[in-house]
């Protein structure tokens, strides 16, 4: 198993703000996080540390942005919608850093591209509608959420579902049209939701991704914008997890 910090440099972060989170999160949302001791849905839990937690998952999103890194955090953020925390996320991390990006940054034009197994229908909901942010989607289909389906495109939001069963020749494949749609977009920033769990040995799902099909994805994406950044979001094999992140960070630098 690749021990990360042994092959990579990192840094430590600071929390997002609330007000980084309230670009993306309405105030009920973010006092819920705060507040709830318990479950939010039927896996979805908040605990006396996790509005810490997800503030600092957002903030290690920031970082990543300021410069140009990967943020290894934890809650994942996607399916957290505007007034909706679910599916293991409570804020969207990828949403909340493309928004400061712009704040702070002065940055236009942000697309995110998703490849976690999982639709991200909360950055799809955050992002609907601002013709300053495109939404990219490759995910398992139909599978949890339920949303992402073929039909399910407009302005600023494309979604790729795929069958069980797609391996790397299959996501490299359909990522022809994620390239297209960022290419033709322009962006300033490209945001990667690096979810792990579309691996063959993610119990989770049901696709068959190895570590040579992540390291290929980040190589492709990291040529799309003259910004690029990532976050963690799904993967839930622990004894994968680590190598896979790795073979992400050196397709992200170019090995």
């Amino acid at each position: 198993m690749t021990v990360l910090h042994e092959r990579f440099p990192f840094v430590e972060c600071a929390p997002a703000t609330d007000a980084d989170v309230l670009r993306c999160h309405t105030e009920r949302l973010l006092e819920q996080v705060r507040t709830t001791r318990g479950w939010i849905d039927g896996d979805t839990l908040c605990t006396e540390t996790s509005y810490e937690a997800a503030l600092l998952a957002a903030g290690a999103a920031i970082e990543a942005v300021r410069g140009g890194g990967f943020a290894l955090a934890r809650p994942p953020g996607h399916h957290a919608e505007r007034d909706r925390a679910m599916g293991f996320c409570l804020f969207d991390s990828v949403a909340i850093a493309a928004r400061w990006a712009q704040a702070e940054l002065g940055l236009e034009r942000v697309a995110i591209a998703d490849w976690d197994v999982h639709h991200g229908n909360g950055t799809q909901d955050v992002v609907d509608g601002d013709s300053s942010l495109l939404f990219v989607s490759l995910h398992q289909w139909p599978l949890y959420p339920g949303t992402g389906g073929p039909y399910e495109q407009r302005a600023g939001i494309v979604n790729v579902p795929l069958p069980p069963g797609t391996g790397d020749a299959g996501y490299l494949d359909a990522w022809e049209t994620v390239d297209r749609a960022v290419r033709r977009f322009e962006p300033d920033l490209l945001l990667v939701s690096a979810g792990f769990d579309a691996h063959v040995d993610d119990p989770l799902a049901d696709m068959e991704l190895t570590a040579d099909g992540f390291r290929e994805l980040a190589r492709l994406a990291s040529g799309l914008a003259p910004r690029v950044a990532a976050v963690l979001e799904g993967g839930y094999n622990l004894r994968t997890l680590p190598d896979l992140v790795a073979a992400a960070l050196e397709g992200f630098g170019g090995s």
